[in-house]
């Protein structure tokens, strides 16, 4: 029974799904792949007259996934149980490839159960799992590689002088990495952007060979580089910890976990300086504060990756939070599909400030109706 009437508790009454397509404002890539549009798949679950919103960055079908394979689990089941949802789901699901897509598509449901679950109670999100820091620093991400120069100018300067964000991130390995010299050329003209007082971070996204990020290392160390982004394949864990060893800068990887023993295995390896999590993909807030712990406990901080709406309540209740990635082209989606988007003024963001329940989103259904696609 749903609602709470009667003093029964309150269970979910139905899961829906939407799938948009947003093509993006520029060419975007980084050092092994190009895309034109972002895909965003919504999950919605209802219990009476209240609604929890989630959502996850990736191909269409996810939506089949939650249609067909865990909106069944979820209907009926207790709005407050969201651990064991999230455990009913992950157990069904062994046998569809669990990694990647549908993982993504548990990710979304378990978030839209943690909104839903605030939104009962009339309390915001941060407010339901308990303040830790409170604000939550943020860093611009952008800077693909298929940027031109004045592109990548005009983005860096906006985060820094416009916004006030002390610290930011471009993409390079352009073309596996086959493209070193002007990946040097564009780290160089960065710094030049940003000015020395802003942190500069980079990101490979594996792109490198373990020799090449190496000898990459002192150009970037020069330029002030302190955060850098899988130098090397994030499925090479060996590969990591030889190219931390090694350099001076912060090593991180993790946004590919799709279960909590990848982080396991990564810190296992001591293949990191900071762990990264992608609560869109790991199996939602239930396994991103799990593999916070997991971080806390191998005395690592945890940065938050891409979706950083998602992110944001979670990443202020957990204290060794380092950062969240406040990334241009999901930034732009949540700006254009939801009220209740975050001020990033400064370079922090306070969630559950406004007080609205929830993680304070609410899709504007007219805005993002033009780029439904399913």
């Amino acid at each position: 029974m749903t609602g709470g009437a009667g003093g029964t508790e309150p269970a979910v009454d139905s899961v829906e799904t939407a799938v948009y397509t947003v093509p993006t404002d520029a060419a975007e890539g980084d050092g092994t792949l190009t895309w034109d549009s972002t895909t965003l798949v919504l999950a919605e679950v209802k219990c009476g007259d209240v609604t929890g919103l989630g959502y996850t960055y990736g191909a269409p079908a996810t939506a089949q996934v939650i249609d067909q394979q865990l909106a069944g689990l979820v209907r009926g089941h207790r709005a407050w149980d969201i651990p064991a949802a999230n455990e009913r789901m992950s157990r069904a699901v062994r046998n569809a490839a669990r990694p990647g897509l549908v993982a993504g598509a548990l990710s979304a449901v378990d978030i839209a159960l943690w909104d839903l679950k605030a939104r009962l109670l009339g309390l915001p999100l941060v407010r339901l799992l308990g303040a830790g820091p409170g604000e939550v620093p943020v860093y611009g991400s952008g800077g693909f590689t298929t940027y031109d120069d004045q592109r990548q100018d005009v983005q860096l300067r906006a985060w820094v002088a416009e916004q006030g964000i002390p610290r930011v991130k471009i993409k390079i390995g352009e073309s596996w990495g086959r493209a070193e010299k002007r990946d040097r050329e564009r780290v160089t003209r960065a710094r030049r952007s940003i000015g020395t007082d802003t942190e500069l971070y980079v990101d490979a996204n594996g792109a490198y060979t373990r020799k090449q990020a190496v000898r990459l290392a002192p150009h970037l160390d020069a330029e002030g580089v302190t955060w850098f982004e899988e130098p090397v394949s994030s499925d090479d864990l060996t590969g990591l910890g030889h190219v931390r060893a090694a350099v001076p800068l912060d090593v991180a990887a993790g946004e590919y976990g799709y279960a909590l023993p990848y982080f396991g295995h990564m810190l296992a390896a001591e293949a990191v300086d900071c762990l990264q999590a992608d609560a869109t993909r790991c199996g939602g807030i239930t396994v991103w504060l799990r593999a916070a712990a997991l971080a806390e406990a191998a005395g690592l901080a945890i940065s938050g990756h891409c979706a950083p709406h998602v992110h944001a309540h979670a990443a202020a209740s957990v204290p060794n939070l380092r950062h969240l990635e406040w990334f241009h082209d999901h930034v732009r989606i949540e700006r254009l599909f939801f009220d209740g988007v975050l001020d990033p003024s400064g370079g922090t963001i306070r969630p559950g400030a406004s007080g609205a329940a929830g993680h304070g989103l609410t899709l504007r259904r007219r805005d993002a109706e033009r780029y439904r696609v399913a």
